[in-house]
C-alpha cells in the first residue's frame, strides 16, 4: 500500500520577544509567510494529509496551523504530540508507528536536528539541514507507518521556500 509521510519543519521564528521559554516562541513574519506558500506547493502537487501530528512549541503547531487551514484539513485531524517536541528519532519513529494504518497521508511536524536527522533515515542524498519551513515527502510501499525505513521508499522529494 502507497503512502505519503510529510516531514515538515517549522517555519522561521521571532526572537522579539526576550525572556519567552523556547516552546512558546511564535512564528516571525516570513515564518508565517513561509508556512502558507509551502502549503500550496504540496496542495498542487496533491500532497494532503489525513492526519497531521505537531509538537506543542507555538512555531511548530502554528505552521502546522496555517497549513492545515490552506489544505482544508479540520482540526480533528490535527493532533498535538509531546514527543514531537526536542524528540531524538526514536521517539519521532514511535510517534509515527502508533499512527492508524487507515491513514494513507501523514504529516509531522517538529525541530531541527532531530527532523533532518529523521528525514535522512529515508533519503539517498543526505540533508545537512532541513530549513525552517522545509519539507522532505517520502512515499513508501508499506502496510503499515510500524517499522518503515530507506527499505520501504519509492521516491522523495525536498522543497523549502529559498528553492524555487
Amino acid at each position: 500500500m502507497k503512502r505519503n509521510l510529510l516531514i515538515i519543519r517549522h517555519g522561521k521564528s521571532s526572537w522579539d520577544h526576550e525572556g519567552l521559554d523556547d516552546i512558546d516562541r511564535p512564528l516571525a513574519e516570513r515564518g508565517v509567510r513561509n508556512a502558507g506558500e509551502m502549503a500550496e506547493r504540496l496542495k498542487a502537487l496533491k500532497l494532503v494529509p489525513q492526519l497531521i501530528l505537531s509538537s506543542p512549541a507555538s512555531r511548530a503547531l502554528n505552521t502546522a496551523l496555517i497549513m492545515s487551514k490552506s489544505w482544508g484539513v479540520g482540526p480533528e485531524n490535527l493532533q498535538i504530540h509531546d514527543p514531537l517536541y526536542m524528540a531524538y528519532t526514536s521517539e519521532i519513529e514511535q510517534v509515527v508507528s502508533g499512527v492508524s494504518a487507515e491513514i494513507r497521508n501523514l504529516a509531522i511536524f517538529g525541530h531541527n536536528p532531530s527532523f533532518t536527522l529523521y528525514a535522512n533515515q529515508f533519503l539517498e542524498v543526505l540533508l545537512d539541514n532541513l530549513p525552517t519551513a522545509g519539507v522532505v515527502v517520502v512515499t513508501l510501499e508499506s502496510e503499515s507507518w510500524d517499522g518503515i525505513g530507506q527499505k520501504n521508499v519509492k521516491e522523495s522529494y525536498v522543497d523549502y521556500p529559498k528553492r524555487k
